[in-house]
């Protein structure tokens, strides 16, 4: 896994810094298909680049952003307005390996809202609308991110994340919305479990990956 992005110039490096271009893995316009904003109809932008390496990650490809081209945030500004799109998703990934202050204000400037999803792992940039914080084991999030999350959307792929997961919910903000998800290729295993534990615990809600159920992107 890497974040490192290889043989672009030294003027690319800057662009980058500055977060004015991103490896931009796809975008697509869709059906929000997780948590809080399940059914939501969302322009999603995958930026390419993770270091954090889930096993059970299902976009391993977005991992290297070597593989994904430097974008100019206006392309996407300009992409974006082909759809109807009122609600922008930013995910990986790990979008916050990147500057996202210069992406999030145009988008802003355009009046949509601007939602983020991410491990937590690296600092905050961008300006926000709602952060959904879904921690993993390899790179635990920082303060900051816990402070600012609107929802916590916890994996599970055994018993013992359950642990695992209230471990976080301490972490955030009272208001915080809390979720439980089955990690998809184990979902029939955990989804019983989680079920008693939901009800055994009303403070937590279930998230399920309805896109796949409804097999769009």
């Amino acid at each position: 896994m890497t974040a490192e992005i290889d043989n672009i110039t030294i003027e690319d490096k800057k662009l980058l810094k500055k977060g004015v271009r991103l490896p931009i893995m796809e975008e697509f316009y869709s059906i929000q298909g997780e948590g809080f904003n399940t059914g939501k109809p969302a322009y999603f932008i995958r930026v390419g680049g993770c270091d954090v390496g889930c096993h059970w990650c299902d976009v391993k490809e977005s991992w290297n952003p070597n593989l994904h081209p430097l974008t100019n945030i206006e392309q996407i500004i300009s992409n974006i307005q082909n759809y109807p799109a009122k609600s922008i998703v930013i995910t990986g990934g790990e979008p916050l390996i990147y500057n996202l202050d210069y992406l999030t204000q145009k988008l802003a400037n355009n009046g949509v809202e601007v939602f983020l999803e991410t491990s937590g792992a690296h600092p905050l940039t961008g300006i926000w609308h709602w952060i959904c914080l879904s921690p993993k084991k390899n790179l635990p999030p920082l303060a900051e991110v816990y402070n600012r999350a609107n929802e916590l959307k916890v994996i599970i792929h055994n018993k013992d994340d359950m642990k695992w997961a209230e471990s976080h919910a301490e972490k955030v903000e009272e208001d915080c919305k809390l979720y439980l998800q089955p990690e998809w290729s184990n979902r029939e295993k955990v989804m019983p479990m989680i079920i008693d534990y939901v009800m055994e615990n009303p403070k937590w809600s279930i998230s399920l990956q309805t896109h796949k159920y409804l097999q769009i992107p």
